[in-house]
């Protein structure tokens, strides 16, 4: 049965959604993916289903957040390079403003206390989110036993014998060209000429260096030009999302530039994981304290800034200069197949961060946290029975959290 053909939903209305977006994208890129799908491509149609996961497959296989790049996909498919910007801008600027803020809390007064509860209160619902979006995209995914099989391998892959993100998506892609039924795919144009990424690989280069250029010359270098070479060299290997490049960052920033001390480190991951927008911007949280420590507020000011500019304003690009060639890639013959083998793998990826949540939130020093598990429970029957907006399982999480602390 072919699929309805998507509605276009003018300049204005695409705006207050992918605003809305940024502030209720919690739970990490599982959830956002998912919210996306049943916002996107379930209830308004705005794009068709298979045109949605062949944009996941290619935003899987690039550095950076993917939630957010597959939402400056969606933007430029409905309103070109406007609504590009617009889609990944706000996808991440409600996330970094609340998590700036919160830096400054820890930095400043260094009581969280309610931050906490209310973040304790949070994750077992975040879990929910992340489980009912496993079960939605697998049901969409996993079609056979090579699939499975996919999925299974991936997630004991990455898992547990932590093999790299980039060789289980090149394996799932490889086995998916050689076992799987290539569809037949409609031929489309002929792509852009090489020389528009040219241009615009220029003017990202032109748009990086200057502001910063800017900032070192008014302010001096320490600690923004090795912040802004260390952070857009991180933008360039986050294959596979936050979770595999925060152990490196983390090392760099604590053990080699001293930006801040592990403890810190530890509390920017967990501010991080339930503000809205991707994990990754915990790298933000890194920035504001190497710049606190130099020079208070102002500094920390500034390195929050060039942080976030200089990890998203790739994402945002490559998507400009990969967008044109989606539809031509996946119509040649056996790329359909290599991208569903790399879809069902995501699958099992998604599973692991599950796994990673629920070892995190359930095991505690004095046993398991029976009671955080029921929450969870409760969260994800709720959510699947009644289908309550995320928005307002993330509020109860958070008045659970508070009453929970009293």
């Amino acid at each position: 049965m072919s699929e309805i053909a998507p509605s276009q939903p003018t300049f204005a209305q695409a705006v207050r959604y992918w605003l809305q977006l940024g502030l209720t994208s919690f739970g990490g890129p599982a959830a956002q993916i998912a919210m996306m799908q049943q916002d996107l491509v379930d209830r308004r149609r705005w794009i068709v289903q298979a045109e949605f996961l062949q944009a996941l497959n290619f935003c899987m296989v690039l550095p950076g957040p993917e939630a957010q790049q597959l939402a400056t996909y969606i933007g430029w498919r409905l309103h070109g390079v406007r609504g590009a910007l617009v889609a990944g801008i706000l996808f991440v600027l409600p996330g970094a403003l609340v998590l700036y803020a919160l830096s400054w809390i820890a930095a400043a007064h260094g009581d969280t206390h309610v931050v906490r509860a209310i973040f304790d209160g949070l994750k077992p619902v975040v879990i929910a989110i992340v489980l009912q979006a496993l079960w939605r995209i697998s049901r969409r995914t996993l079609s056979g036993p090579v699939t499975v099989t996919l999925a299974l391998v991936a997630f004991v892959a990455i898992g547990f014998l932590s093999v790299p993100f980039p060789a289980v998506i090149l394996m799932a892609g490889v086995v998916g060209w050689v076992w799987l039924p290539s569809a037949t795919a409609p031929r489309t144009e002929t792509p852009p000429h090489l020389g528009r990424a040219i241009r615009l690989a220029s003017l990202y280069l032109v748009l990086l260096i200057v502001p910063v250029g800017l900032v070192i010359a008014v302010v001096g270098t320490e600690p923004f030009l090795p912040m802004a070479r260390f952070f857009t060299q991180a933008a360039f290997v986050t294959f596979g999302g936050a979770y595999a490049v925060l152990p490196y960052v983390a090392r760099v920033a604590v053990e080699t530039f001293h930006w801040l001390s592990p403890e810190e480190m530890i509390n920017g991951l967990a501010l991080a994981e339930t503000t809205p927008g991707p994990l990754i911007l915990v790298l933000q949280y890194v920035g504001f304290f190497a710049g606190w420590h130099v020079g208070g507020l102002r500094d920390a000011t500034l390195g929050a800034a060039i942080t976030t500019y200089a990890t998203f304003l790739p994402s945002i690009f490559l998507i400009l200069i990969g967008a044109p060639y989606v539809q031509w890639i996946g119509s040649l013959r056996g790329v359909n197949a290599a991208m569903t083998g790399i879809t069902a793998a995501v699958v099992g990826v998604i599973a692991t961060l599950a796994w990673f949540l629920g070892k995190t939130v359930y095991l505690r020093p004095d046993g398991l946290d029976l009671f955080s598990m029921a929450v969870t429970v409760v969260s994800l029957g709720i959510a699947v029975r009644w289908k309550i907006p995320v928005p307002w399982l993330v509020f109860a999480g958070a008045a659970v959290g508070l009453i929970r602390s009293m």
